[in-house]
């Protein structure tokens, strides 16, 4: 059973859609096994209290250094035995330290099709501002392995989601979540939980 932690920073709708599909069996042979969100009022830490699940708020605020946080967050991680990091809408940068701990096994959803709209500064309603603003007529979703860099590590899934004729941001935003997000990010982690995905020279494949 590999054993899932779930890094958020918000309300935790994918979060919530990963306890679905564990709940339905669309993500077999995982569990969600601790929520960590740097921001203690996230409404994702209530939802992991009411499903049962370990969750804490570990905040760079309450360390002296960002050394310490690192260190902290990785402790917690490890104290908990974790198998695979989601990062579900996560807005802190995850430093060398505990991705050499967790190589290939830290995975991050993004909500454009990388590498469009990806990198530094494109977190969050920013993304769908790049895409309107650039009159794109298809957005999408990415789910990829964390490396070094930012947004650049090997992609396992992408959905496309059409762009439509009087999109906001917000609009656009929860299409991208609905159609693409709450869909590929659990589908992800159930390829990962029962070994179809690997990693070859930089690249994933997928035995299905």
């Amino acid at each position: 059973m590999l054993k899932l932690g779930v890094l958020v920073s918000g309300g935790g709708t994918n979060l919530q859609a990963i306890l679905d599909a564990v709940e339905s069996g669309r993500i077999t042979n995982a569990e969600v096994s601790l929520v960590i969100s740097n921001n203690a009022g996230a409404y994702a830490l209530e939802r992991a209290h009411m499903h049962g699940i370990p969750a804490v708020c570990i905040s760079p605020k309450s360390y002296e250094s960002r050394d310490e946080f690192h260190k902290a967050l990785l402790s917690e991680l490890q104290n908990h035995q974790i198998d695979l990091v989601v990062l579900a809408g996560f807005l802190v940068a995850v430093p060398p330290m505990i991705v050499g701990a967790y190589p290939n096994r830290i995975i991050n959803i993004h909500p454009s099709l990388i590498p469009s709209f990806c990198g530094t500064g494109f977190y969050g309603l920013r993304v769908h501002e790049g895409v309107l603003d650039r009159g794109v007529k298809v957005t999408g979703a990415t789910v990829h392995f964390v490396d070094a860099g930012t947004d650049t590590g090997p992609i396992i899934l992408q959905k496309a989601v059409e762009v439509q004729e009087g999109d906001t941001p917000e609009i656009l935003q929860r299409r991208v979540m609905e159609q693409a997000e709450w869909k590929i990010l659990p589908e992800a982690i159930d390829l990962i939980a029962n070994g179809k995905v690997m990693v070859e020279n930089g690249k994933v494949r997928i035995s299905r």
